[in-house]
């Protein structure tokens, strides 16, 4: 099965909507599946006009765990307050022995390896939900969610994409939408992928944090084409991107121009392929270019 990963360098640039109408463009003449990996603020879903209720199984599942403190063996030695980088655990002054902050703890383990005297144990956590539903447009999305205040986001993009594999049947593509930004999520979406498409806007942020994302892209030696949204909206912009891409050998996927269509599609929770049917060509382009096989 292709996976192919839509990312962003930075968020607002459209690639949720833009995921999901290209979704719609390559149902056409490929069985798809998509799959959310914006697990710290998934929303692919409801630009499917899905909600909750809508979701066919939703699973508890453990990607992380929470380190804990055996208070018997504790030898009050406060190796393991100087030496977490994460600030989770404070000294009591009363008791005499360390406190872990369960939603600062990370789960790194190194509290337990300093410890001289086995006092300190890690345990799982249900730290995320992944669930499945069918979309109106005949394809599955599946879907991640972190849990408030819980991490191991980018571990929870890789069962979001495992269970996709196990729900795509006979499909041929993977369509991934990736958080905005290069962190550990993105990096665990683009891992494994057969291309990405990078979408970016006409700013001048919105060509620095592309080139951020294309540098980790390049890292993994992923092929990649650019979308450009919202391109008349900044003509200088427009051009510096495309030298970038020229310069880069990237083709530039399509030009979308400014809609105001988008808006009025995520308020409806449609996608705007099927809101605003004269935008498709735009959504076509992209899939035609698209390697596939």
């Amino acid at each position: 099965m292709k996976q192919i990963t839509v990312l962003s360098g930075k968020g607002g640039v459209g690639k949720s909507s833009i995921t999901a109408s290209l979704a719609i463009a390559l149902s056409k003449e490929h069985k798809v599946i998509c799959a959310d990996c914006d697990v710290d603020a998934s929303n692919l879903a409801l630009v499917f006009g899905l909600r909750e209720k809508d979701f066919e199984q939703w699973k508890k599942i453990s990607t992380n765990e929470k380190a804990f403190l055996h208070e018997k063996k504790c030898s009050r030695c406060k190796k393991c307050v100087d030496n977490c980088h994460f600030n989770a655990i404070s000294w009591n002054k009363k008791k005499k022995q360390p406190v872990f902050d369960r939603l600062s703890c990370e789960g790194c383990g190194v509290c337990q390896i300093v410890c001289p005297n086995d006092a300190i144990g890690l345990e799982q956590v249900k730290n995320a939900k992944i669930g499945y539903a069918q979309t109106r447009y005949g394809f599955f999305v599946v879907s991640g969610q972190l849990e408030m205040g819980e991490s191991g986001s980018g571990k929870v993009v890789a069962e979001v994409k495992k269970l996709a594999e196990e729900k795509s049947g006979k499909a041929g593509i993977m369509l991934i939408d990736a958080a905005a930004g290069i962190g550990c999520p993105v990096i665990a979406s683009v891992v494994g992928s057969d291309y990405a498409v990078a979408v970016t806007e006409p700013t001048p942020s919105g060509l620095s944090d592309l080139k951020r994302a294309l540098q980790m892209v390049n890292h993994f030696g992923i092929p990649y084409g650019v979308v450009i949204n919202k391109y008349d909206l900044n003509p200088k912009s427009t051009k510096e991107i495309e030298e970038f891409a020229e310069e880069n050998g990237a083709e530039i996927l399509t030009r979308i121009p400014y809609n105001k269509g988008f808006v009025d599609a995520l308020v409806n929770l449609v996608p705007v392929i099927a809101y605003r049917p004269k935008l498709k060509t735009f959504f076509e382009e992209i899939a035609e270019k698209i390697p596939k096989n």
